[in-house]
């Protein structure tokens, strides 16, 4: 097959808490550079009116389609078919349930990253809930194939009533090679400015519900008294919606530092130098948390998230007292937390972005040569 023109719609980099998907959507782009040059395809990203310039989506090297809308009417002129994308493109593919309408006759790829809006309905706010209920309805009528994470996301969108049969699904794994090297000195002075000397433990993720930081910190306070000493949870990443947890834990958890959001070389520092990290969310699509982690040689306390691989110490996310004693093994059992470390690197060497981007250019071969076929 000839090089393939892809349209990228990847709104989610516009967005000011980017969160996981935003982080699949960097390591695609990584991954597609990666790729041999006779494989690349021609990628355009499609995106809203930025709000500033030069245009930060501009540094992935790709041209940048941007509508003349700002964000929010843009999506809701895609929700409702007002405007296509991706006219002279092969295939066009949506990061995100926020999918626009293609061109005609242009297939459309969207990846679905999970269904926690159903599994966890009281983690959303209402409005939403009802947007993503309509979003899935319409992946299930405009996409071609849907790319998931994981079976479990898999097992979910067949069961969700969306009418995306088994052969409209393939399972992506997603990377675990996105940070860069590790920039220790850069780490060592945000955590001498945050007071947090020696050893620590870590979690990280965006700050909401979903996420259920607020039984972790519960388990914390109960594993710190049998640590040896108080070593402190150190909280990475930016706020997300909803009540503020990091209020609530900073006038009620004592050991408790708040980061705020840190990246790249700063965060992978930051995993390398943690005793465990801990990742405890009730519903996961995958859990890049927990690979991050496993890649730089950290054990890792996690619940059932498909990323894990089993290769981390699995607790029970509604039980705080299984969350403390999975703290205080990770963190203390020397014998355990070798087992962790060597499952974990091997698990987090398997899981590379530009494995991700092969198969993902095998989904759009295939999305394109089924739309020609109709023809």
């Amino acid at each position: 097959m000839t090089v393939l023109s892809v349209c990228l719609a990847a709104e989610q980099l516009r967005r000011r808490v980017p969160g996981g998907i935003g982080t699949y959507t960097r390591g695609l782009l990584k991954g597609i550079g990666e790729l041999a040059a006779a494989d690349r395809p021609e990628l355009t990203i499609v995106a809203s009116r930025p709000s500033c310039y030069p245009d930060p989506l501009a540094s992935f090297g790709s041209p940048v389609a941007c509508s003349a809308l700002p964000g929010p009417l843009m999506i809701r002129a895609w929700d409702l078919g007002l405007t296509r994308v991706g006219r002279g493109s092969d295939v066009v593919h949506s990061v995100s349930l926020a999918a626009p309408v293609p061109s005609f006759g242009i297939p459309l790829v969207t990846t679905v990253h999970d269904l926690a809006f159903r599994s966890m309905p009281e983690a959303f706010p209402p409005r939403g809930r009802r947007w993503h209920e309509a979003a899935l309805r319409r992946a299930g009528a405009r996409a071609a194939i849907v790319v998931v994470p994981s079976q479990a996301t898999a097992d979910a969108v067949l069961a969700s009533g969306a009418g995306i049969a088994p052969d409209r699904l393939v399972i992506i794994e997603e990377g675990a090679d996105h940070l860069g090297e590790p920039d220790s000195p850069a780490a060592e002075v945000l955590l001498e400015r945050l007071g947090v000397r020696g050893p620590y433990l870590l979690t990280v993720s965006t700050l909401e519900p979903r996420k259920n930081l607020g039984r972790l910190l519960e388990a914390y306070a109960v594993a710190r008294p049998k640590l040896p000493d108080p070593w402190p949870m150190l909280v990475v990443g930016p706020s997300g919606w909803g009540p503020s947890s990091k209020a609530a834990a900073l006038g009620e958890s004592a050991g408790v530092v708040f980061a705020g959001a840190v990246e790249g070389g700063v965060l992978a520092a930051i995993y390398r130098g943690a005793r465990c990290c801990a990742y405890v969310p009730i519903v996961e699509g995958f859990g890049l948390p927990v690979v991050e982690s496993m890649a730089e040689g950290t054990p890792v306390v996690s619940s059932p998230v498909p990323s894990s691989g089993g290769a981390s110490l699995e607790v029970d996310p509604t039980n705080v007292a299984s969350i403390a004693e999975g703290l205080v093994v990770a963190s203390t059992d020397e014998a355990t937390r070798s087992g962790l470390i060597a499952s974990g690197l091997s698990r987090a060497g398997s899981l590379r972005w530009v494995n991700t981007a092969r198969a993902h250019l095998a989904v759009w071969e295939r999305a394109v040569w089924h739309a020609r076929a109709r023809r």
